[in-house]
């Protein structure tokens, strides 16, 4: 059974008793990854690593210069 499918089975068993509606799949995953993120940067802090922004990061290797094959 897919996530959709499942989703549409707690739907009609939620509103057959009168029961809150199950958040739609997906709805959650964005926060989860910033939480994720968090959580990373937080153990680097208490490793005493720099805790660097992802962007940052990111443009670093982007703009960075290009490694010798």
């Amino acid at each position: 059974m897919t996530a959709i499918e499942q989703y549409l089975v707690d739907t009609y068993r939620a509103s057959r008793q009168d029961a809150p509606m199950p958040p739609p799949p997906g709805r959650d995953d964005l926060a989860v990854v910033r939480a994720a993120r968090g959580y990373v940067q937080f153990r680097a802090v208490l490793d005493g690593r720099a805790a660097h922004h992802p962007w940052r990061a990111a443009l670093r290797r982007l703009l960075g210069r290009p490694r010798p094959c």
